[in-house]
């Protein structure tokens, strides 16, 4: 956290912070700060030492109390350095003076407190532990803070909608509870999916997903129930389906809404009765998984309209999580953004380190239709496509710096098809985005999983 009166001081530190990939609360005022510290923990705490409601000598107190560990580093003009060296023997970490211009001072001052937080937490447990057990509870530790910061089980989020989505996720993971999530395309309903999975007494059985929007119906049921040889034309030997599969484990059905209500109906009578027989078969066979179900509509809309089986949806429900679209959360883009980066850097084996103010800027204020799957393929790209070790407002796509796609029109000659309208349509489309899958959804107004199925039935991969 960052405390200044002073507004441009303010915003540039705190710009100059967000850039090397931390989460950064700014306040105008020390009453600000203090309640903002009752409700969320901070390790570094950055305060101008003259304000005036409450002081920087009163922040440092206050945050001492609060946490032994926590850095608090002083802003003082000139002619209060020696309060600031009387605050150091108080228990401040460091000072820097006003005005501030070196920002490579303030980095290294901030990178040096979160150094010195970690390593009183190792200290700390040193004391209580003998050195094997710190040794093998370190990372335990460290990534239990990381969690309660960031994230849980790969998700990330630091917004008050993820740290709401992590407590729910505490709560049901460890249950036997159905789960229904809801969410737009590319939220990452099948991470949290897999997160509550990881994290259930089924951890170590399988987790089997069935897109249920990208199988046809009479091959969902095959998928879900297996066959015996000889059950229809092509079933050469017997199959295990996802129901046997699951035993034991987690079954997440995604795009639950797309399943035919006749599928509906038999599954119905499996999730009731835990038993069910392979297409061609004769005999029961029992079994015990967890359903997890998620869509990117509302189901209850689906069963007014008759569209969905109403006792499943009562079934499938037990737990709803509702997972907040990107644009809904923006204070976590940083978050992500750099963690992107340092993901997509390595795996290309790249030195790319960070990204420029200006270009972060223009990635949290973009609308992200494709949420947080689309962000992330953003960055990759970028990442792949850069010639430097930072990325810059000119590496954005096109799209979200601000400059218009052109899209020529399709050709259309007198006896074509539907299909061969709809075909030179997505060439064109995909043309005009240099083969953006994300960016040519956008612009055709249609799915990014419908875009991939259009792509594969007119051969334009």
């Amino acid at each position: 956290m960052i405390i200044d009166d002073d507004k441009p001081t303010l915003e540039a530190m705190s710009d100059a912070l967000i850039t090397q990939g931390y989460e950064v609360t700014s306040k105008s005022s020390g009453k600000e700060a203090l309640k903002a510290m009752q409700e969320k923990r901070f390790d570094v705490v950055l305060t101008d030492l003259k304000m005036p409601d409450i002081d920087g000598m009163d922040i440092l107190k206050a945050a001492k109390d609060m946490d032994i560990h926590a850095q608090v580093i002083l802003i003082t003009a000139h002619g209060s350095i020696d309060t600031a060296v009387e605050a150091m023997r108080a228990g401040a970490a460091d000072y820097i003076e006003k005005p501030v211009k070196n920002l490579k001072e303030l980095r290294d001052k901030t990178k040096k407190a979160i150094e010195r937080q970690i390593q009183g937490i190792k200290e700390q447990n040193v004391t209580l532990q003998n050195q094997n057990m710190v040794l093998q509870n370190q990372n335990t530790v460290l990534q239990q803070q990381i969690n309660e910061k960031f994230g849980f089980s790969n998700i990330i989020g630091n917004s008050k909608p993820m740290h709401d989505i992590f407590a729910q996720l505490r709560l049901v993971a460890p249950t036997k509870a159905n789960v229904l999530i809801y969410g737009e395309t590319g939220t990452g309903k099948e991470l949290i999916a897999r997160a509550i999975h990881s994290n259930s007494p089924r951890k170590n059985k399988p987790f089997i997903p069935i897109n249920c929007a990208a199988i046809s119906s009479s091959l969902l049921e095959s998928e879900l129930f297996g066959h015996e040889k000889g059950a229809f034309t092509g079933a050469i030997k017997q199959r295990q389906g996802a129901f046997e599969l699951a035993n034991e484990g987690t079954l997440l059905l995604d795009e639950v809404s797309e399943m035919s209500v006749e599928t509906q109906a038999k599954f119905l009578r499996v999730v009731d009765d835990q038993r069910f027989m392979r297409l061609g078969g004769s005999s029961r066979i029992t079994v015990d998984f967890r359903i997890i179900s998620a869509t990117n509509k509302d189901l209850k809309k689906e069963v007014e309209t008759g569209k969905f089986r109403e006792d499943l949806y009562y079934r499938l429900k037990v737990v709803t999580m509702d997972i907040p679209p990107l644009r809904e959360r923006k204070e976590d883009i940083p978050i992500l953004v750099n963690t992107f980066i340092r993901e997509f850097s390595e795996k290309n084996d790249k030195n790319v380190k960070k990204i420029s103010i200006e270009a972060l800027d223009k990635l949290i204020n973009y609308e992200w239709s494709g949420n947080v799957r689309e962000l992330r393929n953003c960055i990759e790209s970028m990442v792949v496509m850069t010639q430097s070790d930072n990325l810059e407002i000119h590496d954005l796509p096109l799209n979200i710096r601000g400059v218009a796609i052109s899209v020529s029109q399709p050709t259309m000659q007198s006896g074509m098809s539907i299909d061969e309208i709809e075909k030179e349509a997505i060439k064109k489309a995909l043309e005009s985005t240099n083969g953006n899958k994300t960016q040519t959804a956008e612009i055709l107004k249609i799915g990014l999983r419908t875009l991939h199925r259009k792509i594969q039935k007119y051969e334009l991969a």
